[in-house]
């Protein structure tokens, strides 16, 4: 069960290092979609890349929790984690935390909502639009096509297939990857149980949020969203004043850091600012209250 603290824990320094010893490893995925604005029409194939991350002594005889990681603006899928050739910090913190029982073995996918260029998530406008089209393709393309290739607990990847494994399923971003991850809550009820957004909003109206959950038939205690942000983001009076209004609408939403008593969580970083290193902080703190035993 979820059991968060009362303020955001700092990643030891230790983690940063590369570990030899049980390294996990990282892998270039493909995956087939479409154009995201004519994605109905299906009138343009892409192929796009997804970067995953298989912890060590990975074995398709388990079955693995999967943590759906987005980037934010001017990046791309290989932002957090890098590439096999070029790994990021991501990496390490994740290989030094679980060999020492921190976060538990899981499969990291960190995708992108660009589209037809690297450079769309260096326009504003443009991302804006993509991170609401994404759903599309997430739900249709990249699921099945990650749920097909590595052992998850989806016993098969059909709707229903995804569905009944959506407790094992989360969704996090910083920044744009926040309003992706808000965009998923609103369209992706049905695949994700957990929610980990970071200094990015989307809407301080928390009735229409609630409204989001009522249309795709689920209820209060079928969810669980972890927000983070620092005191010195660009991003955090608009981010704050999303969670507040969220907080106060009892309906729906109710403010504990445990997943038995509630379904919403808020931790701030004082001094915290809108960067790599406060992202990857926000991170770590939700990768190691995720699915514990106890």
């Amino acid at each position: 069960m979820l059991q968060f603290p009362t303020q955001l824990q700092k990643i030891p320094s230790r983690y940063l290092q590369k570990n030899n010893a049980k390294p996990g490893k990282l892998v270039s995925f493909n995956y087939d979609t479409y154009e995201s604005f004519s994605y109905q029409q299906k009138s343009q194939k892409l192929t796009k890349r997804a970067i995953v991350y298989l912890p060590y002594n990975y074995s398709s005889a388990n079955e693995y929790n999967v943590f759906y990681l987005m980037h934010g603006g001017w990046s791309d899928e290989t932002t957090y984690l890098g590439t096999p050739d070029n790994p990021h910090p991501l990496k390490n913190i994740l290989d030094n935390a679980i060999a020492e029982g921190k976060i538990t073995p899981m499969i990291v996918v960190c995708p992108t909502y660009n589209n037809l260029s690297v450079q769309d998530s260096s326009d504003y406008g443009l991302a804006l639009q993509l991170t609401d089209n994404y759903h599309n393709e997430l739900a249709n393309d990249l699921l099945p096509a990650i749920e097909n290739e590595f052992s998850t607990y989806a016993e098969n990847v059909t709707e229903q297939g995804l569905i009944d494994s959506r407790d094992h399923r989360a969704f996090c971003g910083f920044s744009m990857g926040s309003v992706t991850t808000w965009h998923v809550f609103q369209y992706c009820l049905r695949y994700f149980r957990y929610f980990f957004p970071s200094s990015g909003a989307l809407t301080a109206n928390a009735e229409l949020l609630a409204k989001f959950v009522e249309k795709q038939g689920y209820r209060s205690f079928d969810f669980y969203i972890f927000a983070a942000s620092g005191t010195a983001d660009f991003a955090y009076s608009g981010f704050t004043a999303q969670i507040q209004a969220m907080a106060s609408y009892k309906e729906m939403f109710k403010f504990a850091g445990n997943e038995k008593d509630g379904n919403l969580y808020y931790l701030v970083a004082p001094g915290g600012t809108h960067s790599p290193e406060n992202a990857l902080e926000d991170f770590y703190n939700c990768l190691i209250q995720l699915w514990k035993e106890n």
